[in-house]
């Protein structure tokens, strides 16, 4: 079994280096690229072997100039010499039924996320999913605009539910189904909660596993 580190948050590393409240983290790859910087070299550092770009919000969504943002956040995490990890969360906004968001619209704003960062980037990392369909729109997305490996980490409660209230079982036959090359969990749970979650997601794939717990 083979053993690969990725770094870990950005958001909280950037918030005790001062970050305001309600500011875009991502929009620092811009204003105040050292201090991005300063923190992917600290991972680098400590051994991460993947370092990922502080890209996570940067969608057309939540600010004009995403793909600016994006590029910028791919130079400085491959300036550590490192692989890259594309970082793409979620739009912040629910999918219709249940918002207000066309799925292909969804789809749209991730393209061009994808299409932003591919360059450069070793893997697209989907992270700190809780919906089925937003995860669908976001996989689909990079495998029609790159052919980078597709990483998807999603957030489960302690029962083992996403938001929406698929479980392990079903987002892992979805995920195989659509060809991504490793699942796993982030954010959310402690270490001790997330322990179950892996024994049960173990159970369903042999896709690499992916754990990032809070």
């Amino acid at each position: 079994m083979k053993i690969k580190f990725f770094d870990g948050s950005m958001g909280t590393m950037l918030q005790s280096a001062g970050l305001g409240a309600g500011e875009l983290p991502e929009l620092l790859n811009i204003t105040d690229s050292e201090k991005v910087l300063a923190v992917h070299r600290a991972y680098a550092a400590a051994g991460s072997e993947y370092i990922t770009t502080n890209t996570f919000g940067a969608n057309r969504l939540k600010m004009e100039n995403c793909a600016e943002v994006i590029k910028a956040g791919v130079r400085l995490a491959k300036s550590t010499g490192k692989k890259v990890a594309l970082d793409i969360g979620p739009t912040g906004k629910l999918l219709k039924p249940m918002g207000e968001l066309d799925f292909e619209d969804a789809v749209a704003v991730f393209a061009e996320m994808i299409n932003a960062g591919k360059d450069g980037s070793d893997v697209v990392l989907i992270e700190t999913m809780s919906d089925t369909y937003e995860i669908k729109a976001a996989v689909l997305a990079a495998k029609e605009n790159c052919d980078l490996p597709v990483f998807v980490t999603m957030i489960f409660d302690e029962k083992g539910r996403l938001l929406t209230g698929a479980n392990i079982k079903t987002a892992v036959s979805m995920l195989e189904g659509l060809g991504v090359d490793a699942i796993g969990f982030n954010c959310g749970l402690g270490p001790a909660e997330t322990l179950p979650l892996v024994e049960e997601i173990r159970k369903w794939t042999s896709l690499p596993i992916i754990v990032q717990p809070n």
